[in-house]
């Protein structure tokens, strides 16, 4: 299973936005033995598009030019390079199915990860975001 899971996350054409069907504990190690950098976020106390970016901010280690908007937000996720890697996993843990957002700006951000992921298969990157069902 490990091995299988393995090589998916390291498949850039298999690359994209998912609900997470593992047990955390999977992904996590599956992501280290792939060679991807896993970002997780912790969204319990998410409940606005400010908390949303701060969250953000704080998970992928933005940079000062970071500005706390969409476009900065799509602007971070498609550099990365202050967290060179093979790829990456956006894991979101702990939070409503709208990960803590109102549905506009939920609309927002999907766009921008969908953008996000095809920015980096271009690149040859996988770039992956799993939402973990809410407890």
């Amino acid at each position: 299973m490990s091995e299988d899971l393995c090589a998916r996350l390291q498949d850039v054409n298999e690359a994209g936005v998912y609900r997470l069907s593992c047990p955390l504990a999977v992904l996590e190690a599956n992501v280290v033995l792939s060679g991807l950098t896993l970002f997780e976020a912790d969204m319990a106390q998410v409940h606005s598009k400010g908390e949303f970016l701060a969250a953000m901010a704080q998970v992928l280690a933005a940079p000062d030019w970071f500005g706390h908007n969409w476009d900065a937000f799509a602007d971070v996720l498609g550099d990365l390079s202050w967290q060179p890697s093979a790829g990456y996993v956006l894991l979101f843990c702990n939070g409503a199915a709208n990960l803590g957002l109102n549905d506009a700006d939920y609309e927002i951000v999907s766009e921008i990860f969908n953008d996000t992921v095809t920015y980096w298969k271009s690149q040859g990157k996988p770039f992956w975001v799993f939402v973990a069902d809410a407890l």
